[in-house]
């Protein structure tokens, strides 16, 4: 056999061992983020008005590796007495965290994440709210991805009422929670404004906002506004490979959000 075609052939092996290993590297830095506002387990117009097996099929489907959930009921007479995201972790096969903002309805009423990679550190941030305004709250959890690299999965539901003072005073918060330090974070929720308005306008200062373009997520018959998000920061350790609301009208009253993300190095 020539010489030559020898090394040519031993040359093409290294390089495509190299392209396969780099493949895997990147693979380890792509994380699937999913946001969704499970409206406490409530159904719209579905055959059950309260379905917890519908959600997680809505979940499961989207293959996430992170999920953040707003309005999760934990054992209100609302909700059945359920501990709405154990439940939801047990169908989906993923770590639960429940972060509560207030008691409510004989139970108490917050945030929630899911995860496939265990917690190693989690931490519930009070988020500023005015006298006889609901409270809200930031859930953290710090993980490991595959890659070896640590980041932070933060999710949170700002002020729901007309006047935005509250949401701009929560949005000025989160920017101050989490500026001081440059551990890779994904910030994911339900933040009750559109893409122009002033508290996303605070947010994007320190966030990079991850749509392609501002399709509408609320309310989840017919979406005409956009209110639900998954931010990053810092700017510069992102990139967008996918960005999509989920077409489902029924299982919440919120359309759930999707991103596909990879952690620059």
């Amino acid at each position: 056999m020539n010489k030559h075609y020898l090394v040519l052939v031993s040359i093409l092996i290294v390089h495509n061992m190299y392209l396969l290993g780099q493949g895997h590297a990147d693979a380890a830095h792509v994380i699937r983020v999913l946001s969704y506002n499970i409206y406490h387990g409530e159904t719209v117009a579905a055959d059950k008005p309260f379905d917890l097996d519908l959600l997680a099929k809505v979940i499961a489907d989207t293959e996430p590796d992170l999920v953040a959930l707003q309005e999760v009921d934990f054992k209100t007479t609302r909700a059945q007495n359920y501990d709405l995201v154990t439940e939801l972790g047990q169908r989906t096969k993923m770590a639960p965290l429940f972060g509560r903002a207030m008691v409510f309805d004989g139970g108490e009423y917050g945030e929630g994440l899911l995860s496939k990679y265990s917690f190693i550190s989690t931490k519930k941030h009070e988020l500023p709210a005015r006298e006889g305004k609901e409270s809200r709250v930031a859930l953290e959890a710090c993980i490991v991805l595959k890659c070896g690299d640590t980041i932070r999965f933060v999710g949170t539901h700002l002020d729901h009422t007309t006047d935005d003072t509250d949401r701009i005073n929560q949005a000025n918060r989160l920017n101050e929670i989490f500026r001081a330090s440059e551990v890779p974070t994904i910030l994911a929720g339900d933040f009750n404004a559109q893409p122009d308005d002033q508290p996303m306008q605070i947010l994007y200062k320190e966030w990079l906002p991850t749509f392609m373009e501002p399709a509408p997520t609320y309310p989840a018959v017919e979406p005409v506004v956009k209110i639900d998000y998954i931010l990053c920061r810092p700017t510069n350790r992102w990139e967008v490979l996918e960005a999509k609301v989920i077409d489902e009208p029924i299982a919440s009253d919120h359309r759930p959000v999707l991103r596909v993300l990879k952690l620059k190095l």
